[in-house]
């Protein structure tokens, strides 16, 4: 494993809007993103799609020493393929990433996965946890599970989360007992893991579908030592979601309060923003400044995501 050749290592999470390949697979609902579907899902647009995405990741990854990020939360994926595909593009093919992925049951078709650099992180244990929802009929409302991998990262154990909470397209308050049970999900299996390992080094990131100041994000920080660097990114002028006007941060990750402290060998959290660099935005009015979606609905605009990447800048200690 390579130590940084300074000390900045970034730490990312992307919502990718919608990552399909053109194929239609049995049992998912990606019809529409097929050649034949209402989106006209090309091979042409899907490589064009991997090719933003390769760029935006390499991109944010030369804002730290090491010029790639070393960890990468993605969501809104939807196999191993397009992860595959995604490694093959120009910009990240050298770049010496791999990724830990797991299909959910999310009804949609969508995962979440992991991309982390081989010369800095080191998988030890990786599995997916269910977020257990049942409807009032007693019925499973299938949502995707929670990635977790623990490993090293330049020789420190970190446990990392990758999340994407329920959606609140059933209205707010009839869908934030979802996202409640998410958090419980986690603060669940962190217990397991406080059992086995004192002051774990804990990494949440994802799309939550809640803000900072939501019950659910609430919980989640209220019930440990947890420090979310993205409450101070809440504006009403920037954000990395954009919906019908009004931005949000649902995009976020979160930090156990021992990356508060410097000790040799280990990393202490330096810096949290949003990359809303300009070629990831809209630049025609009234939509200026924007994220530059694929799609709006059935309209295809080719751009990158329809959420801009969150990431931590975090600094490593060399051991004396």
């Amino acid at each position: 494993m390579t130590t940084p050749a300074s000390d900045s290592v970034i730490v990312g999470f992307y919502n990718l809007e919608n990552l399909f390949d053109p194929t239609d697979a049995h049992g998912v609902l990606d019809d529409d993103f097929t050649p034949v579907g209402q989106k006209h899902w090309t091979p042409k647009r899907y490589e064009k799609k991997l090719r933003h995405i390769g760029q935006t990741i390499s991109r944010l990854g030369s804002l730290s020493a090491v010029e790639y990020p070393v960890l990468m939360g993605l969501a809104e994926l939807e196999n191993d393929k397009v992860l595959d595909d995604l490694l093959e593009m120009e910009s990240m093919k050298k770049n010496g990433m791999d990724f830990i992925h797991y299909d959910s049951p999310d009804e949609r078709g969508i995962d979440n996965a992991l991309l982390y650099h081989r010369d800095f992180f080191e998988p030890e244990h990786c599995e997916p946890l269910p977020v257990l929802i049942y409807n009032e009929d007693g019925s499973r409302d299938y949502t995707r599970d929670i990635t977790y991998v623990r490993g090293n990262l330049n020789g420190e154990r970190v446990h990392v989360f990758v999340n994407h909470w329920p959606s609140r397209r059933d209205g707010m308050p009839e869908t934030d007992s979802k996202r409640i049970t998410a958090a419980a999900t986690l603060l669940s299996f962190m217990e397991t893991l406080e059992a086995e390992e004192e002051n774990p080094n804990y990494l949440i990131m994802g799309d939550f579908n809640d803000g900072p100041d939501s019950k659910s994000i609430q919980h989640l920080v209220g019930e440990k030592p947890l420090y979310n660097p993205m409450e101070t990114l809440q504006s009403p002028n920037r954000g990395s979601a954009n919906y019908r006007g009004e931005w949000s941060v649902f995009d976020q990750i979160i930090l156990s309060h021992s990356f508060l402290k410097t000790h040799p060998g280990t990393h202490t959290f330096d810096e949290a923003d949003i990359f809303d660099a300009h070629f990831l935005q809209e630049w025609k009015q009234p939509y200026k400044g924007k994220p530059f979606r694929t799609f709006v609905g059935q309209k295809y605009l080719g751009g990158y995501s329809d959420h801009f990447p969150v990431y931590v800048l975090l600094r490593y200690h060399n051991l004396l």
